[in-house]
């Protein structure tokens, strides 16, 4: 059977670029974007710190909090999960403890960043990031640290804000003779940037689409013939779900019930499809009744 890591790299070659990549801030999020038939889902650092914590992306969520909630989403799906580990929570060492966690909770991607700890969301203002050094020894670590030689490194530099394009660019060449598999500038602030990047590094880069943020959002067409390979759309699902939530408490406030809000949820049957009632109804029978016959032996 083909790992989700294998599975991943499959997709990233394929020549309907870009890979449209979701986020997910928890499991539930991850069944949904599975459902609707993504060949991928990307765990965002930024959605788990504002969903779990309600806190602004200020580099406060740990590794652990982290690895529960990858185990969780891989535990519930079968497409391949890419994981945003910040920058990899530590020097080098840490970065290798980060991979093999999150490698064994289930990860099929791992994404590492350049910036300075704690890190700060990559569309915020007051950023800095490490060394060219430092951030190759990362990457080199991660790399050595992996057991499935098809687990993705994605490296992702924040230089574009401190020093400059050409700059960043420069560090993405680092990151990939160091091993890295996917390169990522973020916050390319233009179109003409953005080919700058693509034309200018070998290699599959990251497109990272934030409503609002530093980057133009740009159609899939546009982005596969500026020769990006994943679209990433990180915390599309949990903006939208807030929208969501806000319409259904609002008509709760004006109406003082929900009896005409059905068409502001999803039905009591899709919920719980969703969430596999019936499989796991399925199972407790099953072993429900495996027990009784060895009570009656």
């Amino acid at each position: 059977m083909t790992s989700p890591a294998r599975t991943l790299r499959t997709l990233l070659g394929a020549q309907d670029r870009p890979l449209m990549l979701p986020g997910a801030a928890n499991a539930l999020t991850a069944r949904v974007v599975e459902e609707a038939g993504f060949g991928a889902v990307y765990v965002t650092g930024a959605g788990v710190t504002n969903t779990y914590l309600g806190m602004p992306d200020h580099g406060i969520l740990t590794l652990d909090e982290l690895c529960g909630h990858v185990e969780a989403m891989c535990d519930v799906v079968g497409i391949p999960v890419v994981v945003d580990a910040d920058t990899g929570f530590g020097n080098a060492l840490n970065v290798q403890r980060t991979v093999r966690r999150l490698e064994r909770a289930g990860a099929s991607g791992i994404q590492l960043e350049d910036q300075v700890s704690p890190k700060k969301c990559g569309h915020f203002a007051g950023k800095d990031v490490i060394s060219v050094g430092e951030m190759v020894g990362k990457v080199r670590a991660a790399v050595d640290a992996r057991r499935d030689d098809d687990l993705v490194i994605v490296a992702r530099t924040d230089a574009r804000a401190t020093e400059g394009l050409e700059a960043a660019c420069e560090r993405m060449q680092a990151y990939s003779e160091a091993g890295a598999d996917v390169l990522f500038v973020e916050a390319p602030e233009n179109l003409d940037e953005m080919r700058y990047i693509t034309e200018n590094v070998p290699g599959l880069h990251v497109a990272n689409m934030v409503e609002g943020g530093r980057t133009p959002v740009l159609p899939r067409r546009t982005l596969q013939e500026l020769g990006f390979a994943v679209a990433l759309y990180a915390n599309a699902t949990m903006r939208g779900a807030v929208v969501g939530m806000r319409e259904v408490l609002a008509h709760l406030d004006k109406h003082g019930d929900t009896l005409e809000a059905g068409r502001l949820m999803i039905s009591w049957e899709d919920r719980q499809s969703l969430v596999r009632k019936p499989e796991f109804d399925e199972l407790e029978e099953r072993y429900a009744a495996t027990a009784e016959r060895r009570r009656a032996r």
